[in-house]
């Protein structure tokens, strides 16, 4: 006799992203010479004063339980960092560190919507939003953007999608997985909707220190106190500190809802490991000349990946202003037929076509919510990123 699970898993997808990039690793492992642009993992190693930060930490202890948001000299310093970055007064009692930033959107999403609640997306967007709201009960509205306007979402079309049941809007800049960075009128727009109809706003910063050309990230906090006590900030230093298996991810937020979050995360998985807290810590505390020296190499391979996207017959690439991500738009290849007879029907066959005849993994827009497009990281080799541009071009051309 099968016992049956939950009934919210019925609701739930595995993560596009974590499949792709299994997959990927799966057929590497069988000796098959795939390069992965699905995954959004920078391939630096994590700086070496973090790394020797975290050795000493071992030899000294750090090997038990801590309190459940954080040790004190992690919040202390991580509200320091943040006042830094925004030029905000914070207190630790506004501050709790959590198993990676996406533990602190999921405790926020859990600790503030409900069933029959509303949560505003502008899309594309990262895929696990959408999912972890329905984990909590709640109805994703996605809102859609355009290329054109450097998928940017205008507070006109967040406007339209407010209900009486609505009660989250949540914004990533830099975006996952467009590169899109928000200019501050347009926040400013949205921060108002927010005020004027009561709505908590989630700014998801995790890629806040990659930015380029001429955009400059702007947290809505910033914006007055009647902002800033709706305003739940996530941010990490996973993408920033290449840090992504420490699991580290911090929320800033009224002192209220740290509480309520710490309850949850005391009652799911306690305290972030407190290794991981003691490398946080040289990381928020120490030197930054190494994250911008990832920066600039981000840069340098964002403008190889874009220009050799755009040099595809069919493909439209917008240049992302952020994060590490393209997002092409390949609508042109879509209803084709590759050699064999294979339906190019969707985004989807697309990208398993390219991991299976390019032997590229990228991600499908569907799972962003945004069909007809694919993500690709450049947070990997330019070699690799122009190796597998060149595969893709060949798999491209041979679609009928």
């Amino acid at each position: 006799m099968a016992l049956p699970l939950a009934q919210r898993l019925d609701l739930v997808k595995p993560s596009a992203t974590m499949a792709v990039t299994a997959k990927a690793a799966r057929l590497r492992e069988q000796g098959v010479d795939v390069i992965s642009l699905s995954a959004g993992e920078p391939d630096f190693a994590t700086p070496e004063h973090i790394r020797t930060a975290a050795k000493l930490a071992l030899d000294h202890g750090a090997t038990k339980y801590t309190p459940v948001p954080g040790t004190p000299e992690l919040r202390h310093a991580v509200a320091a960092w943040f006042a830094r970055a925004h030029g905000l007064s914070v207190s630790p009692d506004e501050v709790m560190v959590s198993a990676g930033a996406k533990q602190a959107v999921f405790n926020a999403f859990h600790a503030l919507l409900g069933p029959g609640d509303q949560v505003v997306l502008p899309t594309p967007c990262w895929v696990s939003y959408a999912e972890i709201a329905k984990l909590a009960g709640a109805l994703p509205v996605p809102v859609a953007t355009r290329a054109e306007h450097g998928f940017v979402v205008t507070p006109e079309a967040i406007a339209r999608a407010l209900t009486p049941a609505t009660r989250m809007i949540v914004l990533c800049s830099p975006s996952n997985p467009t590169g899109a960075v928000y200019d501050e009128a347009t926040l400013r727009d949205v921060a108002d909707l927010a005020v004027r109809h009561d709505l908590w706003l989630l700014t998801d910063d995790i890629y806040r220190r990659f930015c380029y050309d001429d955009a400059c990230f702007v947290q809505p906090a910033t914006f007055g106190p009647a902002v800033r006590q709706r305003t739940v900030v996530v941010d990490g230093l996973s993408k920033s500190h290449a840090m992504t298996g420490w699991r580290i991810g911090f929320t800033l937020a009224r002192p209220d809802l740290i509480t309520a979050m710490s309850t949850l995360q005391g009652q799911s998985t306690s305290n972030a490991a407190a290794v991981s807290q003691a490398a946080a810590l040289a990381a928020v505390t120490g030197p930054d000349d190494e994250v911008e020296r990832m920066r600039g190499e981000l840069d340098l391979r964002r403008r190889v990946m874009v220009e050799g996207l755009r040099a595809i017959p069919g493909v439209v690439c917008a240049a992302p202003k952020g994060a590490f991500y393209a997002f092409p738009d390949v609508a042109a290849y879509l209803g084709s037929t590759a050699p064999g007879g294979r339906a190019i029907d969707d985004d989807l066959a697309l990208a398993e076509y390219l991991l299976d005849e390019a032997r590229v993994a990228v991600v499908p827009g569907s799972a962003f919510l945004a069909p007809g497009h694919i993500r690709l990281s450049y947070a990997t080799a330019q070699a690799k990123i122009e190796q597998a541009l060149a595969r893709i071009g060949a798999a491209l051309a041979e679609l009928l």
